[in-house]
């Protein structure tokens, strides 16, 4: 089941966070789409996807890449989108003095450089707490963790979101406030 659940967790996040077009589905502005709807176009694009496996992967995700809504009629990805069909409208929070952000060492002179860039997502996904960094650089070579001065660029005007699923996010981090 185990296999079965990888492969299902990552078709749903292409689907609910970066393709949905590909099976037919179209998320609204806050990224739900119907859980009928889902079920009935992956099945259709030869997924065999049912209401029990998709209720295992949005309890058991260790992530929490996945919401239901109240009634689980509704599904969503908590963050992550690079569809243009959702515009998240996150309330803007105060986070803590510091966050971080994984990445892989390869890439750090290039941030040093440039700072974070959300790239092809809306935002730039930081985390509250050094292993969660650790864990997400990992999967991308020999990991290391940036210390993001969190504070201080809320001082200077930045805006920072909380997501389902307690991703921090924000637009852009400049480099000014990646720590040494």
């Amino acid at each position: 089941m185990q296999d079965k659940t990888i492969q299902f967790s990552k078709f749903l996040s292409y689907v609910l966070r970066h393709k949905p077009e590909a099976i037919a589905l179209t998320l609204d502005q806050d990224g739900w789409v119907s859980v009928d709807d889902l079920l009935l176009q992956a099945n259709r694009h030869g997924k065999k996807l049912t209401r029990e496996i998709l209720e295992y992967i949005v309890e058991n995700n260790n992530k929490k890449r996945f919401t239901f809504n109240t009634e689980h009629t509704m599904i969503r990805a908590a963050q992550g989108h690079s569809t243009q069909q959702v515009n998240l409208n996150h309330i803007s929070q105060t986070p803590p003095e510091f966050l971080y952000h994984g990445t892989a060492i390869r890439f750090v002179d290039s941030i040093r450089q440039q700072g974070l860039l959300a790239g092809n997502r809306h935002h730039v996904h930081l985390s509250d707490n050094t292993e969660t960094a650790t864990n997400v650089g990992a999967r991308h070579g020999k990991p290391i963790v940036l210390v993001i001065e969190a504070q201080k660029m809320v001082e200077s005007g930045y805006l920072f979101y909380l997501s389902d699923n307690h991703v921090w996010l924000t637009e852009h981090v400049p480099a000014k406030f990646i720590q040494p």
